[in-house]
């Protein structure tokens, strides 16, 4: 009986055969990590975007809601009185600006931005935001009524108590609400640009000890939408920078009644197999591939909402 076996030829071939099929399974293998790489990203980018404006929109659309005076001018030693201390305040453009309202003559302001390194302005606790991204900080109470903690204010249909964390003595009528005052603002957390804010805390200090509330927001331009003719609705919407003294102190029917917020969300980490190329279009404003030189290996995707503000159309109301 003779052994048959294969021959030389025929095992090279094999071989050969065999070594396409390795290549092919490598390749499958190597392009289902890619596009899982890039699904997870890009669901990535959508999660943190969504989250970013999930936390501002709701915070800016209350914005000046002063309970019982909603839509007051807040006049010290009138009808308001300043009962607290704030430490570590945080100090924006106009002559009345700071967390609360001090005793001049000008209105007080519950709505304000600037672009960083572009406006004349900036507020003085904000020093490690991004240039070429913008900044809005909101001023309003937070119900519902009845707050025992906090940084407090009373409110009656004539008159606002800036407390605290004290309880003061009641005022007839009072209804108690927490106050909020919050700066939003792109920064980098770890070498990671994220969405940051200064608040300001129950003991009375404004301080961004919170660190970064979502990662991967690489900027933010906001629109501020105003009515200037009383039909509460916006007009138009104006970058930052052609928002005027008026429509900051919601003098003359110059209300911001709507803001548009535009965000550019960049993946958190990076990947070496791909190049962004890609211009952006925040509002305005154009990103180009030249502004995130030396990054370009992170995926980015462009997210925005408008925010109808209540409380300007409940002031004219």
């Amino acid at each position: 009986m003779t052994n048959k076996g294969f021959s030389l030829v025929e095992l090279m071939v094999a071989m050969v055969i065999s070594l396409f099929l390795t290549l092919g399974v490598f390749t499958m293998f190597s392009m289902s990590a890619t596009n899982v790489t890039t699904t997870g990203q890009y669901n990535q980018l959508q999660e943190n975007g969504r989250m970013a404006l999930a936390i501002m929109a709701p915070d800016i659309e209350q914005v000046a809601f002063f309970g019982d005076v909603t839509g007051s001018d807040f006049i010290v030693g009138t009808n308001t009185t300043v009962d607290a201390a704030i430490t570590n305040d945080c100090i924006g453009g106009g002559l009345n600006n700071r967390t609360l309202p001090v005793d001049i003559a000008s209105h007080f302001r519950r709505i304000w931005g600037y672009e960083v390194g572009v406006s004349a302005t900036s507020i003085d606790c904000v020093t490690d935001a991004n240039a070429g991204t913008d900044v809005i900080q909101i001023k309003r109470l937070k119900g519902p009524a009845g707050a025992t903690t906090g940084f407090r204010v009373a409110t009656t249909s004539s008159q606002i108590i800036f407390r605290g964390n004290s309880t003061g003595t009641a005022v007839k009528n009072q209804r108690v609400w927490n106050y909020e005052h919050n700066i939003y603002y792109i920064g980098n957390d770890n070498g990671i640009p994220s969405l940051k804010r200064y608040s300001l805390s129950d003991s009375g200090s404004m301080d961004n000890s919170e660190g970064a509330i979502v990662q991967g927001i690489e900027n933010m331009r906001i629109l501020y939408g105003y009515d200037n003719d009383g039909d509460d609705a916006a007009d138009r919407f104006l970058p930052v920078e052609n928002v005027t003294d008026l429509m900051w102190d919601n003098q003359s029917f110059q209300r911001i009644v709507a803001v548009k917020i535009f965000l550019l969300v960049r993946a958190v980490e990076e990947d070496r197999s791909y190049t962004d190329t890609v211009t952006y279009q925040l509002a305005d404003k154009t990103i180009t591939p030249t502004d995130y030189e030396g990054s370009e290996h992170y995926r980015r995707k462009v997210l925005s909402t408008t925010v109808m503000l209540e409380n300007p159309v409940l002031i004219r109301n």
